[in-house]
């Protein structure tokens, strides 16, 4: 897989974690990247705009963007800046540890899938309808966004990842996550989740 020149940027938390990683190059079923970053990568608008990254999924309950900055249709109301980002984001709220419910995984899968699939209609009240690449991220870019990744990937290409565990050993290498990080990376309870998660999306989609 091509390395990007994005990736000899290092975030202050780790002398070897990239701060922007390709994680898997044109998915065969939606034809776009998909990349994993922390904060670092995921609040430099202009580091996502050269990689052609249009959407942003957020597993983070402990991190917000302002990707708002268009004055002419941004409101400020009672310290409330918003309007239409630049990016199109999508927020999943993870605890990156014990706390979620069981169905958060599960909702997480889905959010993704919806941030890949979903037509955006034709007015002026939604401007971002580019579809691009995808940034999945994270606090730190180590083990939510893993989780998260690594059960989309175990899903929607199981030929190339049959186990969610292979799913993850792949993400965690495309990552360049330092091998003494992997017990916690994904954390085990989040690893566990995306378990449970893909029994039950199987079930979920098998009924449709």
């Amino acid at each position: 897989m091509q390395q990007l020149e994005v990736e000899n940027t290092k975030m202050p938390e780790s002398s070897t974690l990239p701060k922007l990683s390709l994680i898997y190059e044109q998915h065969p079923t939606y034809g776009v990247d998909l990349f994993i970053s922390g904060k670092e990568g995921a609040s430099n608008l202009e580091l996502l705009r050269r990689n052609g990254i249009t959407t942003v999924v957020n597993c983070a309950v402990n991190l917000d963007f302002n990707y708002v900055r268009q004055p002419q249709v941004v409101s400020d109301h009672e310290g409330s800046v918003y309007g239409p980002g630049e990016i199109r984001y999508y927020k999943i709220g993870l605890i990156d540890g014990a706390g979620n419910p069981q169905t958060q995984m599960v909702a997480a899968h889905y959010i993704l899938r919806a941030a890949l699939e979903q037509i955006l209609p034709d007015k002026p009240s939604y401007p971002r309808r580019e579809r691009g690449s995808v940034l999945i991220n994270c606090r730190g870019g180590r083990s939510r966004s893993v989780a998260v990744v690594s059960l989309f990937l175990h899903l929607t290409l199981p030929d190339e990842f049959p186990t969610l565990d292979i799913a993850i050993s792949y993400v965690r290498l495309q990552r360049e996550l330092p091998e003494n990080e992997w017990f916690k990376a994904p954390k085990p309870v989040l690893a566990d989740a995306a378990r449970s998660a893909a029994a039950w999306i199987r079930m979920i989609d098998n009924a449709k």
